[in-house]
């Protein structure tokens, strides 16, 4: 065999034949993923949800819906949280391109082209695409969606603390701070002297005072990792018998667990009604950043059992509480004490922290390149909509995701050396 060079010019063919282009043997995960929504008829359902949306016979033919859901879909399975970086990932993979059906002779969908189709879809078209997920969950007999578990995450927006503005006055964070040195007594203060009169103030920067200039649906939180940021809140409602995602909304980072429980509750009735289910949610488990006596009576007022541990404080005094608080804040007190509550917490922590460590953690949701709640609310649900199709590629075939074989492969060869090491210490010894 004679040995191969590199050509020194980028100058390829003129001319070159369909039969000539390379073809891609396909990806397993990606080929068993594809046969799945084809058998539920994916696409038709989609290009029929989307159809009112666009103009009939007028212009060209924009990029199927199927497609734009499956390049979402890609930025989950493959841990990427920017568009440009799926948009990217697509055009360079044969494997990816044959998932979206895309001919070797044609170009990939660019990152443009899936802004448009965002703005242009509502977000209740991402809803349903949601639901139609969960509703392919209960036809494999994954879903019950009777006991729910809810938690909630921060994710990093798109904006920078060093871009907000003071609310009533519109000053940006120097021009303040210069302004309250002067007025402390310091003339013509330098960057060092802000720095040292700023360190010595106590409340600095609160959201009733301050807002982002770019985005001014985010909110400064402290994230998981401790560092003060501009953020939302992201809250999964989560079936606690499959640990599919049942609910998953996007709230300013401001509002407290407790004032968004009902609501994740609600969405997930909702869903479900959406899928055609006729399920109804009749228990939810949460941490005691979700007690709070008026959420504990309205859960009970809608039908559900609450399981909500309730945090450290002085006796409670009802005298001027409706007594519907007080009964359902008992009632909640005594299941807590239970056995039950005890496991169903264990199953939260479980089961909801997976879906966090899955979403935000491996599957680039943690950081949002998109700004305004309504964009993140559309982004955020097609990807957890992709972690619902990996528990049911998991239940179905063994693989929740593209890279699972490779992990498991390192872990194969990491057990049989483990094991040689053993027999090789035994035999010497």
């Amino acid at each position: 065999m004679a040995l191969g060079r590199r050509r020194s010019s980028h100058q390829g063919e003129l001319f070159v034949t369909s039969a000539d282009l390379p073809q891609s043997p396909g990806h397993a995960f990606y080929d068993r993923l594809n046969s799945l929504l084809a058998e539920v008829q994916f696409d038709r359902f989609v290009e029929d949800l989307c159809r009112p949306h666009y103009a009939d016979e007028v212009g060209r033919p924009s990029v199927p819906p199927g497609t734009y859901f499956r390049m979402l879909f890609v930025g989950y399975f493959e841990g990427i949280d920017s568009q440009r970086g799926i948009a990217w990932r697509c055009a360079d993979s044969l494997s990816l391109r044959a998932f979206l059906a895309i001919p070797p002779t044609e170009a990939s969908p660019d990152h443009s082209s899936l802004t448009k189709i965002r703005k242009r879809l509502p977000e209740v078209v991402h809803e349903q695409v949601f639901a139609r997920v969960l509703a392919l969950a209960h036809e494999k007999k994954l879903l019950r969606g009777q006991t729910v578990g809810v938690d909630s995450t921060t994710l990093e927006a798109n904006a920078a603390m060093r871009a907000i503005v003071r609310t009533d006055t519109g000053e940006n964070y120097k021009t303040y701070l210069k302004r309250l040195a002067t007025e402390a007594g310091i003339e013509n203060p330098t960057d060092e002297d802000l720095r040292r009169f700023d360190r010595k103030r106590k409340k600095k920067a609160s959201n009733e005072e301050w807002t982002s200039a770019t985005d001014g649906d985010s909110r400064i939180a402290k994230m998981k990792d401790g560092r003060t940021h501009l953020a939302y809140k992201a809250e999964h409602a989560v079936d606690l018998d499959s640990g599919l995602v049942l609910s998953a909304a996007v709230h300013p980072a401001d509002r407290g667990d407790a004032a968004t429980l009902v609501d994740s509750l609600l969405r997930t009735q909702v869903n479900l009604v959406r899928a055609g289910l006729e399920i109804e949610v009749e228990e939810a488990v949460a941490d005691k950043g979700y007690h709070k006596s008026e959420t504990l009576a309205e859960c009970t007022g809608w039908g559900w059992r609450t399981y909500i541990p309730e945090p450290k404080r002085k006796k409670r005094v009802w005298t001027d509480k409706p007594e519907s608080w007080r009964v359902a804040t008992a009632a909640n007190r005594r299941r807590v004490r239970g056995e039950r509550s005890k496991r169903l917490q264990k199953r939260r922590s479980e089961f909801v922290e997976r879906t966090f460590a899955h979403v935000c953690g491996t599957g680039g949701a943690r950081r949002t390149w998109l700004r305004g709640r309504v964009n993140v609310t559309k982004r955020y649900l097609i990807q957890v909509a992709a972690h619902n199709l990996g528990v049911v590629m998991r239940s179905l075939f063994g693989v929740g995701k593209p890279r699972t074989l490779q992990g498991a492969a390192e872990a194969a060869f990491a057990l049989v050396l483990w094991l040689l090491s053993v027999r090789v210490y035994w035999v010497v010894r």
